[in-house]
């Protein structure tokens, strides 16, 4: 079976050291590999695709790309409005799209010690954004306050809040008022995105999830980690999403845990320099 991570810029993914870390441990002959995509290509290489290929990891810019091309989709990928793991269905011939992103977070929080939220400050309002709503609010967030540099274009994330009972509110990305101090902070900035946030009692109070990964630690990471603060780095996202993902192209299903997938996790975690 042939499996592939998707994206652009997508050289510096480590997807495919976690799947091939968790293959070898299961013990299959898979292979998996980063393929640069750009959306305009993206159906012509789906279209393409033969017997051997599996599934498909994707990654920006693509997951609402893929979404018109997937026959069934996930209640996740629904809410969302983005997927990021594709299966391919042998016996219907269709593409199913599932939202691994969720997960990622929400068990990111609790490997971390935190199980439940209140009020939360989201630092951008992209595609990862709407995951990070679904994913706040089911650790039992009641309020959400999204920082960007775009509020016209905030329409889709004030409908979902809508949806999840969430009370969201908008704030400048360069104007953030540090009177609100939440559980939680979650940065879906891209790296290298500079943000003269100043600190306050954040640090003390709050967790900071910064999804990005690579390079690590980001400007803002490192600021809240001297400040004494706790850090959430985007590679545990990564590695959390990456494990539902595995059990998606294994069972089918994210839900359906995998043989022996403490060992197998702790393979994935070792292959990326995660501690277990």
């Amino acid at each position: 079976m042939r499996f592939a991570v998707l994206g652009h810029p997508i050289g510096h993914s480590k997807s495919p050291a976690l799947h091939a870390a968790a293959y070898a441990a299961l013990g299959l002959p898979w292979s998996y590999e980063a393929i640069d995509m750009t959306p305009d290509a993206l159906p012509a290489f789906i279209a393409g695709l033969d017997g051997e290929w599996r599934g498909l990891s994707l990654t920006m810019p693509l997951k609402r790309d893929v979404l018109p091309l997937l026959g069934t989709m996930d209640q996740i990928t629904e809410l969302t409005g983005g997927a990021n793991t594709v299966l391919l269905d042998a016996e219907g011939g269709m593409l199913r799209g599932f939202n691994t992103d969720v997960y990622g977070v929400t068990e990111s929080f609790r490997a971390a010690g935190v199980d439940s939220l209140s009020t939360v400050r989201l630092l951008g309002g992209g595609a990862t954004a709407a995951s990070v709503l679904v994913a706040v609010a089911r650790l039992g967030a009641s309020r959400i306050v999204v920082a960007t540099r775009s509020p016209e274009k905030l329409g889709p994330l004030i409908a979902l809040a809508e949806l999840l009972e969430l009370e969201l509110t908008n704030e400048p990305l360069f104007g953030i008022d540090n009177a609100f101090v939440p559980d939680a902070v979650v940065s879906t900035l891209p790296n290298g995105v500079e943000l003269e946030l100043e600190l306050g009692e954040a640090p003390r109070r709050s967790v900071l999830l910064d999804v990005a990964y690579e390079p690590w630690p980001t400007a803002l990471a490192a600021r809240w980690d001297a400040a004494g603060g706790t850090v959430i780095g985007g590679l545990e996202m990564l590695a959390h999403q990456a494990l539902a993902q595995v059990r998606i192209f294994v069972n089918g299903h994210q839900n359906a845990a995998l043989d022996d997938e403490r060992a197998v996790f702790a393979a994935m975690r070792a292959a990326v320099g995660l501690p277990n």
